[in-house]
């Protein structure tokens, strides 16, 4: 392992605001939140989602040292990093601002006022009465949460549950003075919606390497969960365990997590993690996928898609209904269902870092939404995965049938 002072993490925190330039959400029925009753578990893990640091001020402000940073850092800097503002937390007269045209971008003082507000998705910053940034930190809503652009590109309702895939995690963090040109180098070459989360761990002090080269992973979305299992793409334990292992060593909340199977024991006290997981993952559960469109995919191509899914082309002996998934298909529900990389025939490198060393078969949730696909985005499209299947797998499927089975991939 190597100790270095600080580096990269998975939910990363903007320099500035994307205000503009991101694409529209579209082929999609989106499903709005529901309204939750106040004392909910489901209300709770909500803003737990949301707004919840974890006390991860501790690794954001005091190791990497951002608040500095992002005082000087203008709008426009980061208008390729992709952050979102919730339209819901700005004041109508900053709405009517922006909507003229009227908000300097320029300015970095734009940034601490959208901070001050609360309007950064996943960004929590304290800003003192003489406008400094005093402190910055991350929330799961960061990486897992976009909008619905209603407002402006950018800048909309929050649909939590949905990949941020225009987060450049490395250029933003790559900011920070304290981390040594070799780790810039090599984080800067992750681009737009990735991140390693076997690279390393932060526990509480000091920001450790396990594994190296880094091996980014796409960040996925995390709707449809419900009844999946095991949700992690080499199932190393289901949502809970991921959200104390991510929260913990990833975001830098101040919390304890171990698992030996990989090397990692953490302790701080108090926990402010743990007693927060119940919480949110019943809200977790409760976030749906959105519904593709029919104007999006050709349906009687589908229809024949699916008697090519569940017929000829085999995919339903893996992805299995209601969730699309094997990975509770074992004798144990508690020990998930796997497949060697050798099996489904995936570069065996990442999972040969995690507790499993195999990958679980990926529930066919909202495919449509979250191109490319594949754990490290190697398939750029749909046509591309049914290609890789059909020579995996010696299917010998025509173009027609190839064709026809993406446009029922399209509808799921």
């Amino acid at each position: 392992m190597r100790v270095i002072k600080a580096a990269s993490i998975v939910y990363v925190i903007g320099i500035a605001l994307a205000l503009w330039g991101a694409a529209p959400v579209s082929r999609a029925v989106v499903q709005a939140a529901q309204p939750q009753a106040s004392n909910s578990p489901q209300k709770q893990g909500q803003d737990i989602f949301r707004f919840d640091t974890f006390g991860d001020e501790q690794f954001w402000t005091d190791v990497l040292q951002m608040p500095g940073v992002i005082e000087g850092v203008s709008p426009k800097t980061a208008l390729s990093v992709g952050l979102k503002v919730d339209v819901d937390a700005l004041p109508a007269d900053v709405r009517a601002a922006l909507a003229a045209q009227q908000v300097n971008l320029d300015d970095p003082a734009v940034t601490l006022a959208l901070l001050k507000l609360n309007a950064v998705v996943g960004v929590k910053g304290q800003v003192d009465d003489s406008g400094h940034l005093t402190t910055i930190g991350v929330t799961c809503a960061l990486c897992h949460s976009t909008v619905d652009n209603s407002f402006a590109p950018g800048i909309g309702k929050r649909l939590d549950g949905w990949q941020n895939s225009d987060l450049n995690v490395g250029a933003i963090v790559s900011l920070s003075p304290v981390i040594d040109q070799a780790t810039k180098d090599e984080f800067l070459k992750w681009g737009p919606g990735k991140y390693d989360p076997r690279h390393h761990i932060f526990d509480g002090t000091t920001l450790t390497v396990i594994n190296e080269p880094s091996i980014p992973l796409l960040i996925p979305p995390i709707y449809g969960l419900k009844g999946v299992g095991f949700e992690t793409v080499t199932a190393d334990g289901p949502i809970s365990y991921w959200n104390a292992y991510v929260g913990v060593s990833q975001m830098g909340g101040h919390g304890s997590f171990s698992d030996q199977r990989i090397g990692v024991s953490i302790t701080q006290t108090p926990d402010l993690v743990t007693p927060k997981l119940p919480a949110l993952l019943a809200y977790q559960l409760s976030l749906k996928p959105p519904t593709p469109d029919a104007s999006t995919f050709d349906r009687q191509a589908a229809n024949r898609g699916r008697e090519l899914f569940d017929g000829a082309a085999g995919c339903s002996t893996c992805h299995m209904r209601p969730n699309f998934t094997d990975v509770l298909s074992g004798p144990d529900k508690d020990v998930p269902f796997l497949h060697t990389p050798a099996e489904v025939g995936i570069d065996p490198a990442y999972a040969e870092r995690t507790a499993t060393r195999m990958y679980r078969t990926t529930p066919l949730r909202a495919l449509a939404f979250h191109a490319p696909y594949f754990h490290d985005g190697s398939a750029p499209d749909l046509l591309a995965v049914v290609n890789h299947y059909d020579t995996l797998f010696n299917l010998h499927l025509t173009a027609a049938e190839k064709a026809d089975l993406v446009e029922y991939l399209k509808s799921l």
